[in-house]
């Protein structure tokens, strides 16, 4: 990722990055399926689902330790956003730093929805579950604004600011 930054390749990479995370918010899940892009993906998300109902059937502590291992390996659209947003970090350390962050950040919330689910009605869940696609729009657009290069404090960095400096540019 230091190497997009230094080659001055970042802008354009954030821009690509936010456009796919649009098309891929906004284009029905459908046509992905239809065109079966990636078929050797699906036999192995087939394998660990497989995988991990075997393991549901024990209630062993190996077999919680193999459903938390399985599962990371399950497609999922936020990791994806968040991975996409860790490739368009400055540094390999700052893409680490912000998968880690991301992934503490979800550990109160998918608590909260195991032991809160109930509360939730049906339509709330389903509404929430609706603007997924609208926040990876957001964010898809913000990756965009920032590629852009158009000079604006701590959302788009000129395109003179993105090289390396003797001193810090801030405005």
């Amino acid at each position: 990722m230091q190497v997009f930054y230094l080659a001055g390749l970042q802008q354009q990479l954030s821009i690509i990055l936010g456009i796919l995370m649009i098309v891929v918010a906004v284009v029905p899940e459908k046509i992905f399926a239809k065109y079966n892009f990636s078929k050797p993906v699906y036999r192995l998300i087939t394998k660990v689902k497989t995988s991990l109902g075997q393991q549901f059937k024990s209630k062993s502590y190996k077999s919680l330790f193999t459903i938390g291992l399985l599962n990371g390996l399950l497609p999922c659209g936020m990791v994806y956003v968040a991975i996409f947003g860790a490739i368009a970090m400055q540094s390999v350390t700052l893409g680490i730093l912000y998968m880690i962050l991301f992934g503490i950040g979800t550990i109160p919330l998918l608590t909260a929805i195991v032991y809160l689910s109930n509360i939730f009605s049906f339509s709330f869940r389903k509404t929430i579950q609706n603007m997924i696609p609208i926040v990876a729009i957001l964010i898809g657009m913000l990756f965009i604004i920032r590629g852009l290069g158009l000079d604006i404090p701590y959302l788009s960095p000129s395109n003179l600011s993105l090289f390396v400096q003797s001193e810090a540019n801030c405005h």
